[in-house]
């Protein structure tokens, strides 16, 4: 059931926790900085929360104004779930907590989802040139640009790609620590690779791990 507890305590900081400290919550918001996101996808990317803890975490954050619903037209037909400006205002927070995070020790178990490594893509990117890719992580495709200094990521198809991935987040986040390992990738087959081997090799080059 949906938590209607609190800190009772009047500091911000406490306030702020009432809306986003439960357990989840804020990674349900990271499921959806990249943009609009379905119920399974979601619960796709938390592996370890059940289907009813997602739906409490959503109807939580519904209720606060930090998530909001819409039902897309059809053939689509399907609800997604999408961050309010509100709930868009938790970004740097989110992305502060990871830098952080980067100096706590991973579990050998963890996961990894596809969100995750394209947010680590974005925020370590250094780019020097311009290029388009299409990367499929997941069955979901991604389009990721990349201009002098920087670099965005959107759900969808781009028109015209340099290049098209397909792998796994774990082998994408592998390769952007060890890039030198992209021949190896490519030779058991954890990765596929079409268009513009260079770009692709820039793309995993120019940030900083």
């Amino acid at each position: 059931m949906p938590t209607s507890r609190s800190y009772g305590d009047a500091c911000t900081i406490a306030r702020a926790l009432d809306i986003v400290g439960e357990r989840w919550a804020l990674l349900v918001v990271r499921e959806l900085l990249l943009g609009p996101q379905r119920f399974s996808d979601i619960r796709r990317a938390l592996p370890g929360a059940s289907s009813n803890l997602v739906t409490d975490r959503l109807r939580e954050l519904e209720g606060h104004g930090v998530v909001t619903r819409r039902k897309l037209p059809p053939p689509a037909a399907s609800t997604i779930y999408e961050l309010t400006e509100r709930g868009r205002e938790l970004e740097p927070v989110l992305l502060a907590l990871g830098t952080w995070g980067a100096g706590v020790p991973r579990a050998r178990s963890a996961s990894l989802s596809v969100t995750s490594v394209l947010l680590f893509l974005r925020e370590s990117a250094r780019p020097r040139g311009t290029a388009c890719y299409r990367i499929e992580l997941d069955a979901r495709v991604w389009t990721v640009r990349t201009e002098p200094g920087h670099l965005t990521v959107e759900p969808g198809e781009p028109a015209t790609p340099d290049a098209t991935i397909r792998t796994d987040p774990w082998t994408l986040n592998t390769l952007l620590e060890r890039p030198t390992h992209l021949t190896k990738a490519l030779t058991d087959g954890r990765l596929t690779l079409e268009g513009d081997r260079n770009a692709v090799r820039r793309l995993l080059r120019e940030h900083e791990g």
